[in-house]
């Protein structure tokens, strides 16, 4: 397979990945963060780094917009519930395991961003 039908099999199942996401609302990022160990958030800030890297910045919430289908606000308003004392145990351990993916891999392609540069939600 030549790298141009792999970019565009890779993109065409991200645009999926993010219409799942979408659909699927019910499913709130900390739980996303605790269990996969990525989140929306953590997908549109990959965005922001790849639009970078191509020469073509977007702005946080350009990318945000990107991967919720809106502006955050108007989703987190809409969708966003408060974590619980479990969810947020869980996300903290699934954040500690990233760190340690992070350390096996290229620093260009980190696990999940650290907490400092996004706020988990």
């Amino acid at each position: 397979m030549d790298s141009v039908a792999r970019e565009r099999i890779e993109a065409a199942a991200f645009r999926r990945l993010l219409q799942h996401l979408r659909g699927r609302s019910d499913v709130q990022n900390v739980d996303l963060m605790g269990i996969g160990g990525f989140c929306r958030n953590c997908l549109s800030d990959w965005i922001g780094e790849a639009a970078m890297d191509a020469g073509t910045p977007v702005t946080k919430g350009e990318a945000r917009e990107w991967v919720y289908g809106m502006p955050y606000e108007a989703y987190k308003a809409a969708h966003h519930t408060e974590a619980t004392p479990e969810q947020l145990e869980r996300m903290a351990a699934s954040v500690a395991r990233n760190r340690a993916l992070d350390e096996a891999l290229d620093e260009s392609f980190p696990a999940s961003d650290p907490p400092s540069r996004s706020e988990p939600g």
